[in-house]
């Protein structure tokens, strides 16, 4: 379950929505706006799904009373779990475990990879769903419309999985489920987009200051208990890789190459630091999912290989045990 953030849930937690910005840029007569409608879909698919989950739920058949009573009892089966076990208002793990919650046992030794994609479309409550759903509406439909529903919905799935993936690696003994590494792969794509474009965007260093600033804090976020910061950060990773490779921009020149005289000499469509990006993102792709898919299903525990690394997703204060 989720915290504090366009939040992954682990265990218990809240959501709030990243801060969204869209740095200016030329828009070159020659670039087609594209109309959102994958987002939306995305949006009714996800809300569908947790009103199916909490039908599958039951909470007043199901529950047995030792966390107190169900709440919002007059939505029948819709009912909440009490909210000493979901403070949400959504299922309960149990449930949540049933209908594909990314579970490191069942994915490595039950054989059950497609928990790496269906977690992303489980959420553990209202308040998880809604902040998500509303990080996504914020980001993605700015980045449908520009980039299309093909590519956008590329990353915003490839981003899901890469977050699934490192979570399994490093979180063995939890569930995990949420959009948030999907909604990390758009904002580490809305990053790459904007250094790969360099040369189309005004104001450069604002536009790039106030987006790694919303990254990082929500990022900061993460660290907090009952947060899985390991799917923020690998599907931000993901993302930030696949922007490079499906977000590419032509040259404004280029696009104005048929306003030149016609002995005149057009720039090249693409620049030559925006290939050497388009090959070293590829690459690098393939080989962190082709090694991450390797450890996974191998068993192995990247804590092992990385003794401070559990400190990204929790660090323990006064007030609270990671452990726990």
């Amino acid at each position: 379950m989720a915290s504090e953030d366009p939040g992954r849930a682990r265990s218990r937690g809240k959501t709030y929505p990243p801060t969204y910005y869209s740095p200016s840029y030329m828009v070159e007569s020659a670039e087609t706006m594209w109309t959102s409608w994958l987002v939306p879909m995305i949006v009714v698919a996800n809300v569908c799904m947790f009103i199916a989950i909490m039908f599958v739920n039951d909470c007043p058949k199901k529950n047995l009373g030792f966390e107190g009573a169900c709440v919002a009892k007059f939505l029948g089966r819709l009912s909440f779990q009490p909210l000493r076990e979901n403070p949400l208002f959504g299922p309960s793990s149990s449930t949540l475990e049933k209908l594909g919650a990314l579970e490191w046992s069942k994915v490595v030794h039950g054989h059950q990879g497609w928990r790496l994609i269906s977690c992303i479309w489980l959420h553990a409550g209202v308040i998880h769903l809604l902040a998500n759903m509303l990080s996504l509406v914020f980001i993605g439909i700015r980045l449908e419309q520009q980039f299309g529903f093909v590519r956008v919905g590329a990353i915003y799935l490839m981003s899901g999985v890469g977050g699934s993936i490192l979570s399994c690696l490093f979180i063995q003994r939890s569930i995990s489920v949420g959009a948030s590494g999907a909604l990390f792969g758009l904002l580490g794509a809305m990053l790459s987009e904007l250094l790969t474009n360099w040369t189309i965007y005004t104001n450069k260093a604002a536009a790039i200051f106030t987006l790694v600033i919303i990254i990082v804090i929500n990022l900061a976020v993460g660290i907090l208990p009952h947060v899985d910061n390991f799917a923020h950060i690998g599907g931000f990773l993901t993302g930030f890789l696949l922007g490079f490779i499906f977000l590419l921009r032509p040259q404004f020149g280029w696009l104005e190459r048929r306003n030149l005289p016609v002995d005149a000499r057009a720039k090249s469509k693409y620049t030559v630091y925006q290939y050497v990006f388009w090959v070293v993102a590829l690459v690098l792709l393939i080989v962190g999912f082709t090694v991450g898919l390797v450890m996974l299903f191998r068993g192995e525990n990247a804590n092992d290989s990385c003794s401070w690394c559990h400190y990204l997703s929790c660090v323990p204060t006064s007030r609270w045990n990671c452990n726990n």
